[in-house]
């Protein structure tokens, strides 16, 4: 099956309001029926190449709390690697078993563009000394709870550390890991996935990123408790 690619969300009478971590995926015109079956030692590499990233991400995160708690301000090349390194978990997790949106194989680099899914953060010129101090571990919570819900609850207690693993989520079975397993099951039988479960599933991506990003000190804007669904994120189009 063909998708075009996503329009340009509607006009609407209350504009949504653009968060500033947006999370894109555009849909492939066609995906193989048979290859995620095997996606997961494909993506292997990745894999180890994200433990040893995300490793390095955790330290970065530590030294950038006591960088804005002293001085207000992430350093930005290290702003710029913490990015970097959730914009390459992103497409890994795109082409495997977060998403199954495309057949391209994921490159191995942390600069943006040139990919069907991306992750940008705008910069923050000026982070506050206090938040920094809870918003990681306390006011994050309540997106800790609905999030877990969505997509495991290990991934709540692994994101509150700083390690999303190489797919963003915890283990076992979640919403998001069933509503991945019925494409997949789509795809093989039918050659086909249905556009409504592509945006679902990248509205709990969206989301879980966004919170990802809240956690990693990127950002001191609190996430919206909003299911943007769809390839196109909405604060894309105010950028």
């Amino acid at each position: 099956m063909t998708y075009p690619t996503p329009p340009a969300p509607a006009a609407r009478n209350e504009p949504v309001p653009a968060y500033p971590a947006r999370l894109t995926g555009m849909p492939a015109a066609t995906l193989s029926r048979w290859l995620w079956l095997v996606k997961w030692v494909l993506a292997i590499p990745h894999y180890v190449v994200l433990f040893f990233l995300a490793i390095a991400m955790i330290f970065v995160t530590i030294f950038a709390f006591f960088a804005i708690l002293f001085t207000a301000r992430y350093p930005r090349s290290l702003f710029d690697f913490s990015v970097g390194v959730l914009r390459w978990n992103w497409r890994v997790a795109f082409y495997s078993y977060s998403a199954l949106g495309t057949d391209v194989y994921p490159p191995f680099t942390l600069k943006a563009g040139g990919y069907p899914a991306d992750f940008e953060v705008d910069y923050p010129d000026r982070l506050s000394r206090g938040l920094v101090l809870v918003k990681w571990w306390l006011l994050v919570i309540p997106h800790l709870l609905v999030v877990g819900a969505l997509v495991g609850g290990g991934w709540s207690m692994a994101t509150s550390t700083g390690y999303m693993g190489s797919d963003g989520r915890g283990f076992g079975i979640s919403l998001l890991g069933a509503l991945v397993i019925i494409a997949a099951v789509m795809l093989l039988f039918t050659g086909r996935y249905a556009r409504g479960l592509f945006d679902f599933i990248l509205g709990i991506n969206r989301w879980t990123y966004r919170v990802i990003a809240y956690t990693a000190l990127l950002r001191d804007e609190y996430p919206p408790f909003r299911l943007d669904q769809g390839g196109v994120d909405p604060g894309r189009q105010t950028t």
